[in-house]
């Protein structure tokens, strides 16, 4: 399904003047060899990072991650800038190289995970039957470490044929500040293309189109009472919102892939006490951008349906990223990245993902994008969360050709 946006005219230029190159059976010798020889080191930088905590939030560990990667983007020939975000609790940082060529190409990836303080401690980098595990391993450390030895392969080769290349890292995605998609929005219009390196999809495959995301919050207000005194002078908040979230739940769409989950719910502290106020909050998904006015709208309605007399009842919808369409521009994208895997003997799987990401914001502003360059894993955000340790030289070939071959629009 395709939506269109408005577009820059850089971009707009760039998207006609796609032509699919005529790929060879054989791989580029010199990428080739210089991704599987930078194998080993790129797993001690991923090793490093991964033994970092740096969750959402989480200033030294941060700090940490955002200095090493700033380190290894200076040694490279980057200019850094970083961008104070009080709501992340750190900076973002802005790299750029400038080249020879016309083209300006957009790293995207993000310094924090999802794991709180202490993970890194219990669950240490450790590699097993060929998959490498810790918290953050491919989401998104192994992007970030994809990204820098890309970057290495081609400043082997000396080649310098784009105009810049920007590397930008966030340091709030799991959390979306406003200071960062800001930052992401006007960083993407001054670029022809954007290469978001979350990780690579576990049936080694690129994401090209993704659902926008928003909160749903439901609010119930009650009457305390005694428990087991007088019960039937209280006005159960807990029981209403229980009953919200039975009938609000419904108001997903399969055929539309809409999804409303909800997954946290808070009612009173005592158990001897009817509770007088409660609240929920789910996670809604969304692929056509108009279906959050209709949740919105059908909150409120379903809603206004009680199960407690004289409780009272507000819902709201809290928009996060917005979804991230497939497009002309980026099936084109895509068709040069299937034809430099190719080139490995290797096949790309072409997947959408239910997941919010800040390839949204570029796609948004109508800079042709693709996401999931990163290193090829799988269980994210989860405790088994890992990273195929065999991906790491072919991803880092993908994204050092796929740089070379838009360098050449």
């Amino acid at each position: 399904m395709f939506f269109s946006f408005p577009r820059t005219l850089l971009a707009a230029t760039l998207a006609l003047s796609f032509s699919l190159p005529a790929y060879s059976a054989e791989p580029h010798q010199q990428i080739q060899q210089q991704a599987e020889q930078y194998k080993a080191e790129a797993l001690k930088l991923l090793e490093r990072l991964v033994n970092i905590d740096s969750g959402s939030g989480y200033e030294p560990g941060l700090t940490q991650v955002r200095d090493i990667a700033v380190d290894e983007l200076k040694q490279l020939g980057f200019t850094i800038e970083q961008v104070p975000d009080k709501a992340a609790n750190n900076s973002h940082v802005v790299a750029t190289l400038k080249g020879t060529g016309k083209a300006k190409i957009l790293l995207m990836a993000h310094m924090d995970t999802v794991f709180k303080e202490g993970s890194a401690a219990e669950r240490p980098f450790h590699i097993k039957d060929g998959r490498a595990y810790g918290p953050g391993v491919m989401d998104d450390k192994g992007g970030i470490v994809a990204g820098i030895y890309a970057l290495k392969v081609l400043k082997s080769q000396g080649f310098k044929d784009y105009a810049q290349i920007t590397f930008l890292l966030d340091a709030s995605e799991e959390t979306g500040s406003d200071a960062a998609s800001e930052l992401i929005r006007n960083t993407a219009k001054g670029h022809d293309v954007t290469l978001n390196l979350e990780p690579g999809r576990p049936a080694d495959g690129l994401v090209v189109w993704r659902k926008g995301s928003a909160t749903a919050v439901v609010e119930v207000k009650g009457k305390a009472a005694h428990a087991g005194v007088a019960p039937e002078l209280g006005r159960n908040a807990a029981m209403e919102a229980a009953h919200q979230i039975l009938q609000l739940g419904k108001l997903g769409d399969e055929d539309k892939k809409t999804t409303i989950n909800f997954t946290v719910l808070k009612a009173g502290d005592r158990t001897n006490v009817i509770p007088d106020q409660a609240t929920a909050k789910a996670d809604v998904r969304a692929a056509l951008p108009e279906e959050f006015d209709r949740i919105e709208k059908d909150l409120a309605r379903v809603s206004a349906n009680k199960l407690i007399p004289e409780t009272e009842v507000k819902t709201s919808l809290q928009r996060g990223l917005p979804p991230m369409p497939q497009t002309a521009e980026s099936d084109k994208l895509v068709a040069i990245a299937q034809g430099i895997y190719g080139e490995l003997g290797r096949k790309l799987t072409i997947e959408g993902s239910g997941g919010a990401a800040d390839a949204s914001l570029s796609a948004g502003v109508g800079t042709p994008t693709l996401d999931g360059f990163g290193i090829v894993g799988g269980n994210i955000h989860t405790p088994e969360e890992y990273a195929e340790v065999e991906s790491v030289a072919p991803r880092v070939y993908l994204l050092s050709r796929m740089i070379m071959e838009l360098s050449k629009r």
